[in-house]
């Protein structure tokens, strides 16, 4: 029987493999003999931040355990505002035949849609009306509009 014989291209090949396996091995070496120097210890500072000194101890402060709130803190009495639903603006268009319009509200300037189904007046363009807003399928929605 005939030796088996390697041809030119597998032996290039090997070549190539035991070549990348020795540079993959000394990369390896390389990385372990460069330990980079790094932080032994980590301190939190009085403002939340990651220092590696330690902090202060004169700008320690003590905090109770019931003094710490869990989630949303409930609101006080003082904190509500009064806010008004009602809202002020100008009928910038109004199509009576196909029942729908658009309200420029005075404060912000935002254009809103209204529908008939939302109007309670008898309303025209130019005219000052007040309105709510309530969410809609494409956004915010003037109703109970009604002539000022």
């Amino acid at each position: 029987m005939a030796k088996s014989q390697q041809t030119y291209s597998k032996k290039e090949k090997e070549k190539a493999k035991l070549k990348k396996r020795e540079d993959k091995q000394k990369k390896k070496e390389a990385r372990k003999s460069e330990k980079t120097p790094g932080i032994d210890f980590v301190y939190v500072d009085y403002n939340g931040n990651l220092v590696d000194t330690p902090p202060d101890p004169s700008m320690k402060v003590e905090i109770e355990a019931e003094d710490i709130i869990l989630g949303i803190p409930p609101k006080e009495e003082g904190d509500r505002e009064a806010f008004d639903p009602v809202r002020k603006g100008k009928v910038s268009f109004y199509d009576s035949s196909k029942g729908f319009g658009f309200i420029i509200d005075n404060e912000n300037n935002e254009k809103y849609f209204t529908h008939v189904s939302g109007i309670i007046d008898e309303i025209t363009e130019n005219d000052n009306v007040s309105f709510e807003l309530e969410k809609g399928q494409r956004g915010m929605n003037a109703v109970k509009v009604t002539k000022i």
